[in-house]
């Protein structure tokens, strides 16, 4: 069996250096172990294009994924509401494979939806707005034709903005609308989801389509590292560098069976 361990809002950043530490940490003591690791967004605190990798301060992370490699543990990366300029280019220096949000992934033997989950959080009118705009490859493009010191200075007021913006916003907006995770349940057909974005770390058990289904939330990086792993049937939130449990479950091949027969 595979043994996969997913990780999601690092939100590494240079002016923090004992994250980075940390990261660096969990790499050598856990990734470089597991079979495969999968980010669900977020990593960087911000990025400012790949041709700014050196620039920005990043390269001890990037070195740090890079070790994975050399020790055949797959990466898989994909894009959040702060990274979503990370490219092929960065992805090819650590040999890891870009997801799209949404992925259904292949589980052992069974089919995870992953998504960093900011899409999800369908009450947060304000972002939704900024998130259509950022994906667009125009606006991406016109992002990248700046320099890099226009970059920083424009990825700075983005930060501030929403910052300001959060707090001046009803706790429950920033959290995932639950119609949107049934929908993106049975819109990609599967019964389990796992998401990042809104740093609340927890397991979340439901009905859907008269069937049992789960929501797994990864946290953030702020005060302690944590990461999801999976082996067999058995997932597992822990803290790290402590290693204390903040959720299990198991789910069997049977319980995370497709929607689709009993949408018929």
């Amino acid at each position: 069996m595979t043994t996969s361990l997913f990780i999601s809002d690092l939100h590494l950043d240079p002016g923090r250096p004992e994250g980075i530490q940390l990261f660096d940490d969990f790499i050598r003591k856990k990734a470089l172990y597991a079979d495969q690791l999968i980010i669900l967004g977020d990593l960087f605190e911000y990025w400012l294009g790949d041709d700014a990798c050196e620039y920005s301060g990043y390269q001890a992370i990037a070195g740090s994924l890079a070790i994975l490699a050399s020790h055949n543990t797959k990466v898989f990366f994909m894009h959040g509401n702060r990274d979503f300029l990370v490219g092929k280019d960065f992805a090819l220096s650590i040999c890891c494979q870009l997801l799209p949000d949404p992925t259904v992934f292949r589980l052992n033997d069974q089919n995870v939806l992953l998504m960093h989950g900011d899409s999800l959080c369908t009450d947060d009118v304000v972002h939704q707005q900024f998130r259509a705009v950022s994906r667009s490859s125009e606006w991406q493009r016109n992002t990248l034709a700046k320099t890099i010191h226009e970059r920083e200075e424009f990825a700075r007021q983005l930060r501030m903005n929403s910052q300001k913006g959060n707090a001046e916003k009803i706790e429950s907006i920033m959290d995932v609308n639950q119609t949107a995770v049934e929908d993106a349940l049975l819109e990609h057909n599967v019964r389990l989801l796992i998401h990042g974005h809104t740093h609340r770390a927890a397991i979340h058990k439901f009905q859907l389509a008269g069937k049992t289904a789960h929501r797994i939330v990864l946290g953030d990086w702020y005060q302690q590292g944590n990461y999801l792993v999976h082996d067999q049937t058995k997932f597992s939130l822990l803290s790290y560098p402590d290693e204390r449990v903040l959720a299990t479950v198991n789910i069997s091949k049977a319980s995370a069976a497709t929607l689709k027969k009993h949408l018929a």
